[in-house]
């Protein structure tokens, strides 16, 4: 059996564990803790202010493509002070899901900057947060998205949703691979 590996990564809050919860085959692990006094003034929450929880190690998930091919889904913490497990998380890994959330999308610099020093190919997700909303338009040019970068909308609680966000990434990873081979 072949496992590939795919990352979640974004800010605090975003929805990388719904994410991987909505659309894993498998009770996903999940490294979730209450969030305690400790992490008042360390911890930005200004958007998210109701969140309780808070991923501090990583989420794990699995989906199985074929009886040979299995797609092994990992959501990283979003809090800046476990942002040193990012590299490990990325070794090895196909590509990334940045989820974003347009009420913090300052959030998401850090994990398009680690991606891109990485080389790790990713797509571009807004979570559908209730609120107002900036259009796709608004998010790439706030981002500084190159073209090439596919931007979707989603909403992580919608297992068809997350699954429409893994098949997007897959597609993108796909043409990156066909590009590479036609310029060979």
């Amino acid at each position: 059996m072949e496992g590939l590996k795919i990352v979640v990564v974004g800010g605090f809050g975003v929805g990388k564990t719904t994410m991987v919860r909505s659309v894993s085959e498998i009770r996903p692990l999940n490294t979730e803790e209450t969030m305690t006094q400790a992490g008042l003034g360390i911890d930005d929450n200004g958007g998210v202010a109701d969140k309780t929880t808070t991923t501090v190690a990583f989420d794990f998930g699995r989906i199985s493509l074929s009886e040979q091919l299995v797609l092994y889904l990992f959501g990283a913490p979003g809090q800046e002070r476990f942002w040193f497990l990012w590299d490990r998380l990325f070794s090895g890994t196909l590509g990334a899901v940045v989820l974003v959330d347009t009420r913090r999308l300052e959030d998401s610099w850090y994990a398009i900057d680690r991606l891109e020093h990485h080389g790790t190919p990713f797509i571009v997700a807004r979570n559908n947060f209730p609120g107002p909303q900036h259009g796709l338009d608004d998010v790439r040019d706030a981002l500084t998205l190159s073209p090439d970068v596919p931007l979707i909308e989603c909403d992580a609680r919608e297992r068809d949703s997350a699954k429409h966000v893994l098949i997007t990434l897959v597609n993108h990873l796909y043409a990156l691979s066909s590009a590479r081979e036609t310029a060979s």
